[in-house]
């Protein structure tokens, strides 16, 4: 998911797509430890795209303490 498409989405809806990632890497090292993952380079494009959410989430926080100001 790009950036872009990520600003279009409410808070909640990046925290619901945050835990799935989380969920979703946990998956993937299990798989990993078992030796069953088909897939290897999954696991760094979860962990950008989880820490593309939490970016996301700390320039609206950022943010939101500016906007008051003004």
């Amino acid at each position: 998911m790009k950036p872009v498409e990520i600003r279009e989405l409410t808070n909640d809806a990046i925290l619901a797509k945050l835990n799935d990632a989380k969920e979703e890497l946990m998956n993937l090292r299990f798989q990993q430890a078992m030796g069953s993952l088909t897939d290897p380079t999954r696991l760094p494009q979860t962990r950008r795209e989880i820490a593309r959410l939490y970016t996301i989430l700390r320039e609206r926080q950022q943010a939101a303490p500016a906007e008051g100001e003004k």
